[in-house]
């Protein structure tokens, strides 16, 4: 594939997002996989289903949160990392 036709299949798909956006609520469009995902984490707080769903939820939810940070401080270690060794090679 051309360079030229990349770019046109990259801004072709993003004015289709934009589109999509103007005319649907996101939350619409993304409940399944949002809903499929929590499901993960239900599953890891509650391998054997013996908590009430309420409880569940709210635990599965605090588990996403932690799992986001995670994510977020590995993610800041490395960008802190990189941006030493660029300093360093400088």
């Amino acid at each position: 594939m051309t360079r030229r036709m990349a770019n046109h299949h990259r801004t072709a798909g993003r004015i289709g997002g934009y589109v999509l956006r103007a005319t649907h609520d996101p939350r619409e469009y993304t409940a399944n996989a949002r809903s499929a995902f929590l499901t993960r984490f239900e599953r890891e707080v509650d391998p054997d289903g013996v908590l009430p769903p309420d409880e569940r939820l709210a635990r599965a939810q605090a588990a996403l949160r932690a799992h986001m940070l995670r994510l977020a401080h590995k993610s800041a270690k490395k960008r802190r990392r990189t941006a030493a060794r660029q300093e360093a090679a400088q």
